[in-house]
């Protein structure tokens, strides 16, 4: 028979009377050995679903109850296998997740609104939720960190799937690139830093900050809100930004200063524990048509080398491209739809129009002649791109497919694995849900005896 801490079942009878009498303010809707389940707690995390843009649905509420559950027993089994967390992984996530609200909220004033509360007082409440969800997730990992799938595993998977249920995949590419951004030299510059300077001498002499901000600033993002930041901490912005702002008191006004999108100066607006209030005004850099031409030349240069084979291509893009998210892979682009598996095989249709169009009519291990491009940051440079392999449209096969299948088969054991876990820990374990909750199709396994 499962056993249940008479502790428990003494608060659940209490706190359920209490609040059953009149409006149900909160109640616990679940146990799991020892440890209680709030309405709160749903209401919480049903909260983070819509602010993280998440369409109202009862049902989600069903999901994060399933969720807590699921929670509840890996946190029971950490404790007996010692699996913690540090304060500082704790922190971080806190910060992170935060960051993630008040940028999906439109600042931080609109999230504390939303909340009806400070972001410290938030940041206090989730912190034992979020400690829990870590290390339950750690514990998910110690279950599974062993399980590794052999070939022979693959194919026996791959058999398994019925000829009709076979995957279609799109036809998709490997493609690497080189790529040149132009660099400015200090006497072009200038006129951009004097035109910061300038704005910087107005405020000043008395002129409106956010009247500046909207006419001149060139960050899309505050200019409308007269280069008002909100409040941030110093893990958000570029060192160079945070330096000054967490430097200055209230109302001071910072010197002009560089980053990579151009010349800024910031006012400190407000300061509130370890986050800063601050507007700025940002003159972006343009490239000049000599830095154009520099640019053009330096790519057309290190193109000839690869074409001339007097430098592999994973060579010239670690030590020379300029964009950094490919570089360090030798150029290569991921998948940026499967980014957990790490995966340079991108479909076509999910390619940068400027690859594909570069791509579409080339061969496999062929170049294409540099041209030049906007990133998504809207940074103007050249690139030439490398077509590393291409694969037509096609049902799901091991000899084209391999890495993807050997994925889908991974998974399935891990799935297997987990789901054994949980069904010898919930047999043994005490569970018991609110009726409000018991018709939750997603919960009738936790029902069950």
């Amino acid at each position: 028979m499962k056993k249940i801490s008479a502790i428990i079942i003494v608060l659940l009878a209490s706190v359920n009377l209490l609040f059953g009498q009149g409006t149900t303010i909160n109640k616990i809707v679940a146990v799991v050995g020892d440890n209680i389940i709030l309405q709160s707690d749903i209401e919480r995390e049903y909260s983070n679903y819509i602010l993280q843009g998440g369409k109202e649905d009862p049902e989600i509420k069903c999901q994060v109850l399933q969720q807590m559950l699921t929670q509840k027993l890996l946190t029971q089994q950490a404790v007996i296998d010692s699996v913690t967390v540090t304060d500082d992984e704790v922190s971080n996530e806190v910060d992170r997740r935060m960051r993630s609200f008040i940028q999906r909220a439109g600042g931080q004033e609109r999230l504390e609104q939303f909340l009806n509360r400070s972001v410290i007082q938030y940041k206090d409440e989730i912190r034992p939720d979020v400690r829990e969800q870590l290390v339950a997730n750690k514990m998910h990992g110690k279950i599974t960190e062993n399980i590794s799938i052999t070939p022979l595993e693959v194919k026996r998977y791959f058999e398994t799937i019925p000829k009709d249920s076979l995957p279609d995949y799109n036809a998709e590419v490997e493609v690497g690139e080189v790529v040149v951004y132009p660099k400015l030299t200090k006497a072009e510059k200038e006129s951009f830093r004097n035109k910061a300077e300038a704005l910087r001498a107005r405020v000043k002499a008395g002129e409106d900050f956010a009247t500046l901000a909207r006419l001149y600033s060139q960050d899309p993002g505050s200019a409308p809100e007269g280069g008002d930041l909100g409040f941030f901490d110093r893990t958000v912005m570029l060192k160079e930004f945070t330096a000054y702002a967490f430097k200055l008191k209230a109302g001071e006004l910072s010197p002009v200063f560089e980053t990579d999108y151009g010349f800024h100066f910031l006012q400190v607006i407000e300061r509130r524990g370890e986050q800063v209030r601050a507007r700025h005004i940002l003159v972006k850099t343009e490239p000049t048509p000599a830095s154009l031409d520099r640019a053009k030349l330096q790519i057309d240069s290190l193109y000839q080398m690869v074409v001339d084979k007097k430098i592999p291509f994973s060579t010239a893009a670690s030590l020379y491209s300029d964009n950094n998210d490919t570089k360090y892979n030798g150029g290569m682009l991921m998948n940026a739809e499967n980014v957990q598996s790490r995966t340079t095989y991108i479909p076509t249709d999910k390619l940068d129009p400027s690859v594909f169009f570069a791509v579409d009519t080339m061969k496999v291990g062929g170049y294409s002649k540099p041209y030049q491009f906007t990133s998504r940051e809207g940074k103007q440079g050249y690139r030439f791109v490398f077509l590393k392999s291409k694969t037509s449209p096609h049902k799901a096969n091991l000899d084209e497919d391999f890495p993807k299948i050997k994925e889908m088969a991974f998974d399935d054991k891990l799935d297997r694995k987990v789901s054994e876990w949980f069904e010898k820990r919930r047999k043994s374990t005490y569970v018991k849900i609110d009726p409000e909750f018991q018709s939750c199709q997603s919960l009738k396994i936790w029902a069950s005896e």
